[in-house]
């Protein structure tokens, strides 16, 4: 396990905090956008989807920001053991998140394209995945902050619940082709957002395998897991 202690410099150890405090805020930023896209999907407010993908630059910033303050820590400290898991962690990280703020941009396009055409099927499934995979990516944030690996595993099993509801969102989305060929261009637009929300949940694995990693040094990436969760 990670030894928390204090570290012997006070100024390294704010630098440190900076870096945490900065994931966690790009965490906050993303997940907003794509729980702003989420709600452009349902009202099909094409105005919301617009300005969601206007404002990806904030993101990017972010990433930059986060990628500057790490590399010059890892320059200026040389840091060793679980400091120098954090900073190299947090450069991974933030390309996840980066990735997720990207997802919910796509989203939102997606709702352009489909603009004031009624829904093809009931949006609860695919609101569900959002949700969940939403919630990995928080919650594996917030077991970084809280120095939680446990919290972080829990996270990964989660992935399990967003593929259920893609197969779910699928099967749907096939049965309303089925009945209206017509319904293919929506179809093709709504099955694309189901899988950004599947990649969203993926990113929120990688997420809680680094902290995991930060945390108590074990690298469980690529480890077979067996599936264990089905939607009843």
């Amino acid at each position: 396990m990670t030894d928390l202690r204090p570290h012997t410099s006070q100024d390294f150890e704010a630098e440190l905090a900076a870096v945490r405090e900065k994931v966690l805020a790009m965490g906050r930023k993303v997940d907003e956008v794509v729980e702003a896209a989420g709600r452009a999907l349902v009202a099909r407010d094409v105005a919301l989807a617009n300005r969601i993908v206007l404002g990806d630059e904030e993101t990017d910033a972010m990433e930059l920001d986060l990628d500057h303050l790490c590399l010059e820590v890892l320059a200026r400290r040389q840091p060793v053991a679980d400091d120098l898991r954090l900073l190299l962690s947090a450069l991974k990280i933030v390309v996840d998140l980066e990735r997720v703020g990207d997802l919910g941009v796509s989203i939102a396009t997606r709702v352009v394209e489909l603009g004031a055409e009624p829904p093809l099927i009931p949006y609860d499934n695919v609101l569900a995945m959002l949700t969940t995979a939403r919630g990995m990516v928080s919650e594996a944030l917030e077991a970084l902050m809280r120095a939680d690996a446990a919290r972080a595993r829990a996270v990964i099993e989660k992935d399990d619940i967003v593929d259920a509801y893609a197969t779910r969102v699928f099967d749907d989305v096939v049965s309303a082709t089925r009945a209206d060929t017509r319904n293919v261009s929506r179809a093709i637009r709504v099955q694309a957002i189901a899988k950004y929300a599947e990649r969203i949940g993926d990113h929120g694995t990688n997420v809680a395998e680094r902290v995991i990693f930060v945390l108590t040094g074990d690298d469980i990436r690529h480890r077979p897991r067996p599936r264990r969760l089905s939607l009843s």
